[in-house]
């Protein structure tokens, strides 16, 4: 006895629909392996679900990547324009200009200086004086700053001392 045909339409109950998308997804994922392995096909299967998850399956031999450029070429449609191949080259240009960002900052650290030559040494060490006249800079601005609060302080002290001087013996006397 074999199995009854079914309309093909939207399964309207959540949890049958569900659980016939999930025995569904994974007979397509396992037919997708035996495919693969029996007649040596590239297969790449993406699967998005109504809960908006993705399910995939690619050959264990293949590059998703190489399987989309192989129908790039066939089709002759480009799933991604110019635009995002541009953005794999920006990218690229960012991690070269991070890492000699952290080879510069390494240098500034004192480490791994010795594969610098003479001008670049010259060029660290200026920018190294520089930032040491900066923070003495700053250093004696908030020594300033603490001064100028210092002698304000000083001058309130005696500005309070003088008015409490007439009150000197009458305090005494409570005490």
């Amino acid at each position: 006895m074999g199995r009854g045909k079914i309309e093909i339409k939207r399964i309207e109950n959540a949890n049958n629909r569900q659980v016939t998308y999930s025995k569904r997804r994974n007979g397509l994922v396992k037919k997708a392996k035996e495919i693969s392995v029996l007649c040596n096909a590239k297969v790449s299967l993406i699967i998005f679900g109504g809960s908006k998850k993705m399910h995939e399956y690619c050959t264990p031999s293949a590059k998703l990547t190489d399987i989309l450029d192989e129908y790039h070429r066939q089709c002759g449609k480009r799933l991604w324009d110019a635009k995002h191949e541009n953005l794999n080259s920006e990218i690229d240009r960012m991690k070269k200009e991070n890492d000699n960002l952290q080879i510069k900052l390494r240098h500034l650290n004192g480490q791994d200086i010795n594969s610098l030559n003479h001008k670049e040494l010259i060029v660290l060490e200026d920018v190294l004086e520089n930032g040491v006249a900066y923070v003495r800079d700053q250093k004696m601005e908030v020594i300033n700053s603490h001064r100028r609060n210092h002698k304000m302080l000083e001058e309130e002290n005696k500005e309070l001392n003088y008015y409490l001087q007439p009150l000197q013996p009458y305090l005494q006397e409570r005490i």
